[in-house]
């Protein structure tokens, strides 16, 4: 991932109704309609978000008729771990500095 896609990554995970959706999601794949109920949102205001969080690839969608069906990408979450770890390690200079210090 180039500096551009971390940071709509990270984006996509900083907004309250973003993370409720998530939190809805942790029990499994929701249809649209239940999101809609759950969190209180307008179709568009939805849509809004999905997107962003399906650009960010750390949800997936798929379509049965006239419903959209959205749930956490399990591959996803685990490269963001990856990724956080990995743009937050230390070298080994670093390391044996702050253990000195």
């Amino acid at each position: 991932m180039n500096s551009k896609q971390i940071a709509d990554t990270f984006k996509a995970l900083s907004d309250e109704k973003r993370i409720d959706i998530l939190q809805l999601l942790q029990d499994g794949e929701q249809c649209a309609c239940v999101l809609l109920e759950k969190l209180n949102l307008t179709q568009s205001g939805l849509s809004y978000h999905m997107k962003i969080l399906t650009n960010s690839q750390i949800i997936q969608s798929r379509q049965v008729g006239k419903w959209t069906y959205y749930k956490i990408s399990e591959k996803q979450c685990s490269n963001l771990i990856t990724l956080l770890k990995d743009i937050t390690r230390l070298n080994d200079n670093n390391k044996e500095r702050t253990i000195n210090e």
